[in-house]
């Protein structure tokens, strides 16, 4: 059962000639240069060359301007839209800023449409430009300012800043406190930060505003995550479910409904979760989310030639370095280690871009390096991470970078507060289970190792092309449980 890495590797933020280490603080330095501090009329200079032209064009009209109108309801509730609406949109908002840059409204459209574009296409260059319109906005109209907390709360979270979006939530709830918006990027950033606690009360609180019509969809679906986190499936799906029914556009309804596929592939349902993906990419062929997830479904159902062509195509464009993860390991499941190093090399690639754009990748570099790379540098990277955002998904890395150095002892204790729902791991994850179990097992604990591999394959036998066979062997070699005789009375 010991699946401890080898030795050292190359750090996956490191280039020919860099340090191994860099240290976080430079990005921040480097990330506040760019956004800080920028007035209206700089803001205006500090577009690229391509959007100025861009937002010279005339506007659009009939279907375009649909989805131009789509886009804002986007950015004001919360509502997913396709990528042609929020293009149109920012185009729009280019042109309105350059002729009233004194209108903070405009600004604050222009910047949360920014951030939701380059959410939705993995460009982090969109974040800079969001914050720099983002606090135009601010400077513009001063703190009461709640469109611009709302959108740097919810560009932190894209950028997995769960501290400042917890800070941006709780000033829009606190310049207004009857305004829905402000509560569902709260809630996300309590979950970041380990707070279940309060963000089970904002969810309650959300609730209770009885949100419009427009809006309502989008308070379901932040239920459901919420519902989903406490371990409640089924409640979690009806309300993603009936999300996607009330959906008023096409990329609404996708986004739901690759939810609901997720919901399905967590436990284990391919059949279903293969349904919902695929209905989710007819709707919205670029929902990257329902592409890597039909990867994913493919690939349990051992499906290998297609999976592979999915994950291909899932990262073809402009891919996320998690699903470039997901797929080196299932060539490395496949055993093409060739074929793994290249997407390997294409996920360091493409975690530089995504840190210069100010996203904190420090999860994924640890997972990345526990099982790939350096071990230790995961240890190192994940404790800090745990010291300032300790959520189940950090705990749960850390115990496991722990088991690869072999600190097996205090592994245990990381890995056992992901799974706790006392302390807010009531999500069940088939990939916690399996951690847990195997670090019990190196630590003799055979009972409960047992248990909770039986568990990871009872959630979802197809978690991982690369881990849910050594789950398995971990389990024969585990054997059944010994027929012992009963302790006597005293």
């Amino acid at each position: 059962m010991d699946n401890r890495g080898s030795g050292p590797g190359t750090s996956l933020t490191a280039g020919p000639g860099t340090p191994r280490r860099p240290r976080r603080v430079l990005r921040r330095v480097l990330v506040a240069a760019l956004a800080g501090g920028v007035v209206a009329g700089t803001a205006l200079t500090l577009l690229p060359e391509r959007e100025q032209r861009r937002a010279v064009r005339p506007p659009a009209a009939g279907a375009q301007a649909q989805q131009r109108a789509q886009a804002l309801t986007t950015v004001t509730y919360g509502v997913p839209a396709g990528l042609p609406g929020l293009t149109a949109l920012i185009g729009r908002q280019e042109g309105r800023v350059r002729a009233r840059p004194r209108d903070a409204a405009a600004w604050a459209v222009l910047g949360s449409a920014y951030a939701e574009r380059g959410r939705r296409t993995g460009d982090a260059a969109d974040y800079p430009r969001a914050e720099r319109a983002l606090r135009t906005s601010l400077e513009v109209r001063g703190t009461r300012n709640t469109q611009a907390w709302d959108g740097l709360a919810s560009l932190a979270l894209a950028r997995r800043d769960f501290p400042a979006a917890k800070q941006y939530g709780e000033q829009a709830v606190k310049a207004a406190p009857g305004r829905w918006s402000a509560y569902p990027a709260l809630i996300d950033a309590y979950t970041g930060l380990g707070d279940y606690k309060n963000a089970r009360s904002a969810l309650d609180k959300l609730l209770a505003l009885h949100a419009g019509a427009a809006a309502r969809p989008a308070v379901m679906a932040q239920a459901a995550a919420v519902y989903r986190d406490r371990g409640w499936r089924e409640d979690a799906v009806t309300q993603l479910t009936e999300a996607a029914a009330a959906a008023d556009t096409p990329a609404a309804q996708a986004a739901w409904l690759a939810g609901v596929g997720q919901l399905a592939w967590e436990r284990g349902d391919l059949p279903d979760a293969l349904r919902h993906f695929e209905a989710a990419l007819r709707l919205d062929p670029d929902q990257r989310a329902a592409q890597a997830g039909r990867a994913r479904t493919l690939a349990g159902q051992g499906r290998t030639d297609e999976a592979l062509a999915g994950y291909r195509a899932a990262v073809a464009k402009r891919p996320d370095p998690g699903v470039l993860l997901e797929l080196g390991e299932l060539y490395d499941a496949l055993g093409q280690g060739g074929l793994a190093d290249e997407q390997y090399a294409r996920l360091k690639e493409t975690v530089r871009e995504t840190v210069a754009g100010g996203v904190d990748e420090e999860l994924l570099i640890g997972r990345y390096e526990a099982d790939h790379g350096d071990p230790w540098e995961a240890v190192e990277r994940l404790e800090e991470e745990w010291q300032r955002q300790p959520g189940i998904e950090v705990a749960d890395a850390l115990g496991w970078a722990l088991h690869r150095t072999g600190d097996d002892e205090e592994a245990l204790t990381y890995a056992s507060a992901a799974t706790d729902k006392t302390k807010g791991g009531g999500v069940r994850s088939a990939l916690y289970a399996f951690h847990l179990g195997v670090i019990e097992g190196e630590l003799e604990k055979y009972g409960p190792a047992r248990r909770h591999l039986q568990e990871a394959l009872r959630i979802n036998p197809y978690f991982s092309p690369l881990w849910a066979p050594d789950a398995r062997r971990a389990l024969q070699e585990l054997g059944d449980v010994p027929d012992e005789p009963l302790p006597e009375d005293p």
